[in-house]
């Protein structure tokens, strides 16, 4: 798998957290016990530094990056669909970011947020805890998130990681 130190910018990932082969990590990157990075997933922590928490998966076609003076920050317990693009933002705890969503600069998603595939949450935007963020620019529906739907999506991306980790072997 492509990690990357870039000068003093050290990848530091848990020796329990699955980085598929082809994912590529770059720079000032922490990866937590437990999380995934799947296939294609692209964590570029040159001009910032990027964290993920604990139990979390960045799925496939995924791009977190940075800039100089905001940080992303993804929390514990959370899924990061695939081709999603996260920059400078805060994911808090036990969220789910659906497939093609983007999160810019600023934006925080509270505990328990989901926002809804091919959303766009712009620059400063707060999807508060419990809400629903939909559509492009997103639209926020208070207490409209599921728990059990991240909930579930959260263990089977950690049981997945285990099978990988055991079963995956190239064949060509």
């Amino acid at each position: 798998m492509p990690i990357y130190a870039l000068g003093d910018q050290v990848p530091d990932i848990d020796e329990s957290a699955y980085v598929h082969p082809d994912a590529v990590i770059i720079g000032s990157v922490m990866v937590g016990p437990q999380s995934s990075v799947w296939p294609g997933a692209i964590l570029r922590g040159d001009d910032g530094e990027i964290r993920v928490g604990a139990r979390t998966s960045i799925q496939d076609g995924s791009v977190l990056h940075t800039t100089p003076h905001l940080p992303t920050i993804v929390g514990n317990d959370c899924v990061v669909g695939h081709i999603v693009h996260l920059e400078g933002c805060t994911v808090e705890d036990g969220t789910l970011i659906g497939n093609g969503s983007i999160v810019l600069h600023q934006a925080v998603i509270r505990t328990g947020a989901i926002v809804a595939a091919n959303t766009v949450v712009l620059n400063n935007t707060e999807v508060p805890s419990g809400a629903l963020a939909v559509g492009s620019p997103a639209v926020i529906k208070p207490g409209k998130a599921r728990a059990e739907l991240i909930a579930g999506a959260v263990s089977s991306y950690v049981a997945r990681s285990v099978r990988f980790r055991e079963q995956l072997r190239r064949i060509d």
